[in-house]
């Protein structure tokens, strides 16, 4: 097996027919996921990314794809692509969001599909108590975990700034101690079990929230600033590259800058 020298991770919010902020359509996630498909691409589990940036080697051609927040077009039209292709993605979730019901159809199904929103209109639904008719809910996490499309992991519980709302920096540690406790005890009360991945909400770390998450378990915290992931990357400073609305040839040309190491380094440099 010829060993990746580099492994681009990718960032997904929205697969949505309704157009905004963080979205790609459905038809270009497709398109995205069969490239990679197509070409050779492995997609990697979260446990084998910890491995290679731990110096145990993967594929060739490896990419982690993430998905941030949990929101239901995530399962109605991500999932059945994944599964489609034999591939995986890890979806940081917030935990206080996500709610109880019935499994909804899914794109694969043969159903009437439910509608999902555009990310204003998501964010707009959270606030106003009206999360789960925009986020996945349990049942439907336990089913892509079961199906192997998603591994889930923690983005907080509430996806607060605690750096813009609290007063005082010992009050936000407090704050954001509180936070990933919660996140964590619910992680385990309804998947079984916590693992060290976290993902920071809106990409906002400072070191204060560095040394709250290290004290609550964290050990790879994930940004969102581009450029190339190696084995000499730390596993506290994860870089992720932001998905565009755009063929899979667009995807293809990123991955493969990313995937060498000087050429990624470079290309993040210059493109800022």
């Amino acid at each position: 097996m010829k060993p990746a020298r580099a492994v681009p991770v990718l960032m997904y919010h929205h697969v949505s027919p309704s157009k905004g902020l963080v979205t790609v359509s459905p038809a270009t996630f497709e398109a995205q996921m069969r490239w990679l498909a197509e070409h050779g691409w492995t997609t990697l589990s979260t446990d084998d990314f910890a491995g290679f940036l731990a110096g145990r080697p993967v594929p060739d051609k490896s990419v982690l794809v993430t998905f941030d927040d949990g929101y239901l077009d995530n399962w109605v039209y991500a999932h059945p692509v994944l599964e489609r292709f034999g591939q995986r993605a890890t979806l940081f979730t917030i935990t206080g969001w996500i709610g109880d019901g019935a499994v909804r159809p899914h794109a694969a199904s043969g159903q009437t599909l439910p509608d999902t929103p555009d990310h204003k209109a998501c964010k707009r639904a959270v606030d106003e108590g009206r999360a789960d008719t925009v986020m996945m809910r349990w049942s439907e996490i336990e089913a892509a975990r079961a199906a192997g499309t998603f591994d889930f992991h923690s983005h907080t519980h509430s996806h607060a700034r605690w750096d813009k709302l609290c007063a005082s920096a010992s009050e936000k540690r407090d704050r954001l101690a509180e936070d990933l406790a919660a996140s964590r005890r619910t992680l385990v009360e309804r998947l079984g079990g916590v693992s060290d991945h976290l993902c920071w909400p809106q990409g906002y770390f400072d070191d204060d929230y560095l040394d709250v998450a290290r004290a609550a378990g964290f050990r790879h915290l994930y940004t969102t600033i581009k450029d190339v992931n190696t084995p000499a990357t730390p596993a506290g400073h994860i870089h992720r590259l932001v998905t565009k609305d755009k063929p899979g040839e667009w995807l293809g040309s990123r991955v493969r800058w990313f995937a060498r190491p000087w050429l990624g380094h470079l290309y993040a440099k210059v493109s800022g």
